[in-house]
């Protein structure tokens, strides 16, 4: 039981989680150059808005996965004129995370409507961030959902459970080992003595 605990624990962790390390600036303050982001793999259809995604989509940024915050998700008109704060369905949105508190950067004014099964993603630095505000004639600048890798995992408790149970799994395996180990020193050693017999 304890062996089956540790190896399903640590293949969990192996194969449900991943790493990456932040080489640009584009999302500063939440992330920085040499930052480790530890990330959770998921499936397409399970990110939500907010998420900060690892993703890479085919001919963007030379192929190489990138981190981007998802601010809309199928069906969302998301839309933002300079130097005012983005909007989804007609709401501003509250995006306490950007650099200097500045929501728009240099970016022309987009008004979009996310396609269903895709994602419009932003930078958190709105002033150094490649996004999709710069490919909007391609699908509205979204990328499909499948694109997504991973996400930032900001909630650790799933890993922690993971690496309990991993322990707990150890403990008992290592139980195990020292009872039989006990069990074999307290076994009587066979009668080495001549054996007598009476008539």
């Amino acid at each position: 039981m304890g062996l089956v605990l540790a190896v399903g624990a640590v293949v969990h962790v192996g194969t449900g989680y991943t790493t990456a390390e932040v080489s640009s600036d584009a999302m500063r303050p939440t992330y920085t150059p040499g930052d480790r982001v530890l990330l959770e793999r998921t499936e397409a259809g399970s990110v939500r808005r907010g998420d900060v995604v690892l993703q890479r989509t085919a001919g963007r940024y030379g192929g190489l996965a990138v981190l981007q915050r998802v601010v809309g998700v199928g069906g969302d008109r998301v839309a933002q004129r300079p130097g005012e704060p983005v909007t989804v369905n007609g709401e501003p949105l509250s995006e306490p995370y950007v650099n200097g508190g500045d929501p728009s950067g240099p970016a022309p004014a987009y008004d979009v409507v996310v396609p269903e099964g895709r994602l419009f993603l932003l930078g958190d630095h709105r002033a150094n961030s490649n996004d999709s505000r710069y490919f909007l004639d391609d699908r509205s600048g979204t990328v499909a959902e499948g694109a997504v890798l991973a996400r930032a995992l900001d909630d650790r408790s799933g890993l922690l459970g993971a690496g309990l149970t991993a322990l707990l799994g150890f403990v008992l395996v290592l139980g195990a080992i020292v009872m039989e180990i006990v069990r074999r020193r307290k076994r009587p050693s066979g009668d080495n003595r001549p054996l007598t017999v009476t008539r």
